[in-house]
Order: structure tokens, then sequence, then C-alpha cells
């Protein structure tokens, strides 16, 4: 075996110039598309509700303070309450707006013949597994064979492994799948002698030396896995739309053993619908991307998405981290629509095994999601695909808001003669001062405060029948209900220690100790005692000082969930990473499991038993 094992069709350059964010730009190919649905309506659907509901919370709590008016930190308070609860009747409306479509009956697209695509499905990685994804990859070469059609597939995969035994197993790996494949079905394989800009860097290299000749390019993720019909599915809607630069799946999560992904992976197959529905109402032909599980058109994306450098404010050049975000609203700009549809079933991926492997994925997530508030004012975004990278930074700016909301919650006190700032109220009157919460109406709010937090997953569990799923599907109706309410418990213990987690994120990056984009650990890492302890130290102490804050009655008993989620962080922590008994919080996809997941288990056991032998008989050669 070639220690530089290159196995690529001929080279047919594509010119991908990278965008200049000071300038317009309209891709003379774009040929427009007409409008779909009535998005306007369906934006003021989705909108209009929320800033209804937050601003009607803000006026019902703009008479809990002092009676001498509003003082600008109580100002500051209230305005921070009414940002975060925007956020959550937005998600709320979102939901109901996803409702309202799986209720409607779908338009059937044009069945007639479509124009043939060619059509790479790109695999790009970086020091993963090298049975696993070849495995899935075959699996889905496979089933493409099986179904047949008109356009044609070639599997890339994109190497930027670094590690030189890891590069050794894909290379062997990739020639013995190659030598057990059938003709028609075509793999090719390079590894980059350099991984210049990642993942980014990678696609572009892909585009600039072979995107010429095909007409789509399908990207995949290290852990993606799509059916044939899936991916046929796409490449249709792709060819049906000649306006259309990039079009959308949504991932199903799969593979879930840990009690954390399991509870992820029931919280995407269950509330997930009808959230995704939602948002491709209101997004219309102004979507997102995700980075993977996703078709484009190739010549829109080199014309279109060439993505520069940003320059830092210590005057060096940083590389776009979310890439995905900004090639969406590049295509956008350029006249392209960008479409989701999760109706497509068969489009799969996988999620952390344990809460610190979510959190460290997070991290990197952080860390190119606000980088985004840089591109905001860049010329000729559309507003929709601005909102898109804002509301991605938000989410993680959110929780140093709520973090703040609860330290002045806790230090205000439930009363102004319990406030642990009662000294501090009566030396200055700028100090807040929360009311005691026994006033039915007090009561009232708070309980429909908390029960918004909770909307989204009961109203996606209630849309459950009209996306054609059935409680047997999950076990059936008794242990439907134990894993809604097992995911529910879940969510509201590990929700605060993720607030946390995300406003250390925050700050890792803005005072740039967040560095290095780590590939993701697929099986979960395995952390002792003492790295937990370490990694929730400042959920522990907090968590503590509000239980004790609470047992002595300076601090309002409203926050005990979050107090105890706090307080127990290191133990939940290490519960994450457990498994659970097979059928707990089982989805439709484990109870009937599709094959192309059975023949990915079947292709990568096949390959791993493969290398294993080749191991074991190295040293006897």
């Amino acid at each position: 075996m070639s220690p530089d094992l290159h196995i690529m069709p001929p080279e047919a350059p594509l010119a991908m110039p990278e965008q200049d964010f000071a300038a317009d730009f309209h891709d003379q190919l774009a040929p427009g598309s007409p409008s779909s649905g009535r998005p306007g309506l369906w934006r003021l659907l989705a909108f209009a509700p929320a800033i209804a509901a937050t601003g009607g919370l803000f006026w019902l709590m703009r008479d809990w303070f002092s009676g001498g008016g509003i003082s600008w930190t109580e100002a500051v308070l209230l305005t921070l309450i009414a940002f975060n609860f925007f956020w959550i009747s937005f998600t709320v409306s979102t939901v109901c707006l996803g409702i309202v479509s799986l209720s409607r009956q779908p338009s059937r697209p044009d069945r007639g013949r479509t124009d043939s695509l060619r059509v790479a499905l790109l695999m790009p990685v970086h020091n993963e597994v090298p049975w696993y994804v070849l495995g899935n990859a075959r699996s889905m070469l496979e089933e493409l064979r099986a179904r047949g059609g008109q356009h044609d597939y070639a599997m890339f995969v994109l190497s930027d492994t670094r590690d030189p035994a890891i590069a050794a197993q894909e290379q062997a790996s990739i020639e013995a799948l190659r030598a057990s494949l059938t003709p028609d079905l075509r793999i090719y394989y390079r590894r980059r002698a350099e991984n210049t800009d990642r993942k980014v860097g990678n696609i572009t290299d892909w585009v600039r030396r072979w995107g010429a000749d095909w007409d789509a390019m399908l990207v995949l993720d290290a852990d993606s896995l799509m059916t044939g019909r899936a991916i046929a599915r796409l490449t249709d809607a792709l060819a049906r739309d000649p306006g259309a630069g990039l079009i959308q799946s949504f991932p199903q999560l799969i593979g879930a053993k840990s009690v954390f992904a399991r509870a992820q992976q029931f919280a995407n197959g269950v509330y997930g619908a009808a959230l995704a529905e939602g948002l491709a109402l209101w997004c219309g032909q102004e979507g997102n991307y995700w980075g993977h599980n996703a078709i484009i058109r190739t010549r829109a994306f080199a014309n279109s998405a060439g993505l520069p450098h940003l320059r830092s404010y210590s005057g060096r050049n940083q590389l776009i981290m979310s890439h995905d975000f900004v090639e969406a609203g590049l295509l956008r700009r350029a006249g392209w629509t960008v479409r989701f549809l999760p109706r497509i079933r068969g489009s799969y991926e996988e999620t952390p095994a344990t809460l610190t492997d979510h959190i460290q994925r997070d991290r990197r997530w952080c860390q190119g999601n606000l980088q985004h508030l840089r591109l905001l004012r860049s010329r000729g975004f559309r507003s929709i695909s601005r909102f898109h990278m804002f509301h991605g930074a938000i989410g993680y700016l959110l929780s140093p808001i709520w973090f703040a909301l609860l330290i002045m919650w806790a230090l205000i006190g439930h009363g102004e003669d319990a406030s642990v700032l009662t000294y501090f109220n009566e030396a200055s009157p700028l100090m807040p001062v929360w009311p005691e919460i026994t006033e039915p109406r007090h009561m009232l709010l708070i309980v429909v405060m908390y029960a918004m937090l909770l909307m989204p997953k009961v109203l996606g569990a209630a849309a459950l029948p009209l996306t054609g799923a059935r409680l047997a599907d999950f076990g059936g109706p008794g242990r439907f209900a134990i894993s809604f309410l097992s995911e529910l418990v879940l969510a509201i213990l590990y929700a605060p220690i993720l607030m946390v987690q995300q406003m250390i994120g925050v700050f890792r990056t803005v005072l740039g100790l967040q560095k290095g984009w780590a590939p993701q650990m697929r099986e979960g890492g395995r952390y002792g005692l003492r790295t937990l302890a370490v990694a929730h130290m400042l959920e522990t102490v907090s968590g503590w000082a509000l239980m004790a804050g609470i047992l002595s009655g300076l601090v309002s008993a409203w926050l005990l969930p979050i107090a105890v989620s706090l307080a127990l962080a290191i133990p939940l922590s290490a519960l994450s990473g457990h498994t659970p008994a097979r059928r707990w919080m089982a989805t439709r996809n484990e109870m009937r499991e599709p094959p192309i997941t059975r023949a990915a288990r079947h292709y990568r056991d096949e390959l791993r038993n493969w290398l294993e032998g080749q191991h074991t008989a190295t040293p006897a050669e």
C-alpha cells in the first residue's frame, strides 16, 4: 500500500473565488425562483405572537417593583427577562406553525422525468475511525445501486487525517473496500498534505480541482447516514428547481446508547418534527444550512460561497469556523434559493454520547456562532439570512443573560425584608426589589413562564399523529409516557448545567481562550471523578449556594429545581455516560429499525474484523 494513496478521477478544475463581504454580489447563473407559498404571512404569524406575548409579559411585570417608578436597574432586569421570553415565545409560535403545516395536505411535486444529475457524495474526515466511516459509505452506495434511477452518484472520501496510524488504517480500509465493491459502485479517496482551513478548505479543494464534472454535491459528516430514497428525493428536488442552490434535509438522531444521548435522540424524534415544519414554513426559500446531509448545486456554490478569512481584532487572519450559516447566506445573496425539506425521511446522524462530549462540541459551535455577529452588517445579505446568523449567536449569548437573571433573583430575594441585599436597598434606591410572589397573579405569571419552557415538548408530542407516527412506534402508550416523563426530567436537570457551560464557552471565546477544533469523539470519552469535578466546579458551588439561600429563607423556593440541578452537576454528568436498558426512551427508528442502519452495522463489523485480522497477521508475516 502506498503511504500517499490517491484514488481520484481526472481533475476538472472549477474556479471558486473568495467573496467580498463589503460588496454586493449576484450570480449571473442564478435564474431566480418564484415565491413559494406565503412566507411573509408565515413570518408574521411566527414573529407577531412572540412579540405580543413578550410585550404582555413586560406590561404585567412592570408594576412588580417599587411604587415610586422603575429605576434603571429595574428596567435592565425587566429588559433581560423580556429578551429571554421573546425567544421562548418564538420557539412556541414556530412549533404551532409546524402543527398547522403538518395538518395540511402536502403539495405533491411534479412526478415527471427530471434532468439527470451527476452527484458527488462528499465525506470529509479528520482522524475518524475508518471502519465506521466507510461502513456508512458502503451502505449508502449499495442502497443507491439497488434503487437505480437516472442520476449518477459517486462517493468521495476527503481525508484531512493527521494521525499517521489512523491514515494508514484509512488507506488500507479504502483499498479493501474498493476490492469488495462491484465495478458500478465508485468510491474515491484523497488525503491532503496539509489540512489548510479545515473542513472549509477540504471542500473548497475538491470544488476547485474536481467540481466542474459534477452538477451537485451532497455533503455528509463522518457520522452521516442517508437512505438511497432520501438521497434520490433530494437530488430530484434539486433537479426540478433550477433556482435552488441548496436543499437541506432534517437529520434524525440514531445510534444513541447512553442516558444523555438517548434523551437527545428521543427529543429529536418526538418533538423535532413540528419544530422543523414550522421552521421550513416561515423560512420559505431563505432557509439555512447545517453543514451536512444537504445537497448543493456545485457551480452555484463555487461562484457564490467562497469564504475569505476574517480580520481579527488583533489584526490576524481568522478562519470562519461555523461556515454553514455563512455559506447559506452567500448563496441567498447571490440569488439562489436555500430550501429546507423536513419531510424527506431517511436522513440520519449521531449525537455526542456524554454531557462532557456535548459540552466540548458546543464550545466549538459557540466559537463559530459568535463570529457571525461580525458579519451581520455585510453587504447584500437578506434579512432572514442575517436573522439566522443572529439567532445562532443568541442561542449562546442567552446563557450569560439567564445566569445574570439567576444571580439577580437570588440576591434580590423574594421579599423586601428577606432580601440578601436589604442593606444595599436601604443604602441605595438604585437596587431593584423583587416582590413577594404570594399574590395569585404573580404566582400565575411564574407558572406561565415555566410552562412556556415546556410547551414546545408538549405540543411536539401532541403533534406526533400528524407525522404518521403511532404510540406503538415508541413501544406503546405506557412506555411512551415513561419515556416522555424521563426525557422531561432529564431536560430539566441538564438545562441549568448547559446554561453555565455555555456561559463559560462564551467567555472563553470572548477572551480568546477557546483554541482549536478537535474532532468529535463518536463513541464518547471516559471521564474520571477528578475531571468531572474540575469541569463542573462553578455549577456545584453555585448550586449549593442557592440551596443554602433557599433553606435560610433568603432565596425564593421557585429556584429550587435550578439549585438541585447545579448542586448535582457532577453526579449528573457521570450519569450521562451510563448505558440504560435498550428500550428506554426508544424511538420509532429503534422499534422498527431501518434496513440501512442494519446494513451499515454489518459493513462496519465486516471491515473492522478485516482490519483486526490484518493487524494480527502482520507480526507473523
